[in-house]
């Protein structure tokens, strides 16, 4: 019996170290991918964010506009009685211009955000 274990013991083999290294390669190359694939992920979030908030204060400029016949800066958007806005805008500056003033307005991506809204 033990001549047995012995006989089977001897004809086990482990892997090579040539094996071990292309596995090796072959985890960092998919991790490499992995990394290049999640920094472009956060890059598409950043401009969803951007496009997301110029449209939500697209559509309360036109809502305070029904209401007002003007078009309002952020602070009359997000105060009492309009409350459009549940805070102020971070990614947009809103410009108002025309004669008079406040009949039209225009909208600008700040910082992290590029383009026009």
């Amino acid at each position: 019996m033990i001549s047995k274990l012995r006989a089977a013991a001897a004809e086990e083999s482990g892997f090579t170290l040539v094996e071990l290294l292309i596995v090796i390669a072959i985890l960092g190359v998919l991790a490499g991918v992995v990394v290049f694939s999640v920094a472009g992920i956060q890059d598409n979030s950043q401009t969803s964010a951007c496009k997301a908030e110029a449209s939500t204060v697209k559509s309360a400029e036109e809502a305070y506009y029904v209401r007002n016949k003007a078009y309002g800066t952020a602070g009359n958007l997000t105060t009492a009685p309009n409350k459009l806005l549940g805070s102020s805008p971070t990614l947009v500056t809103i410009s108002l211009g025309g004669t008079p003033v406040g009949s039209t307005y225009s909208l600008a991506f700040v910082a992290p955000c590029t383009g026009t809204p």
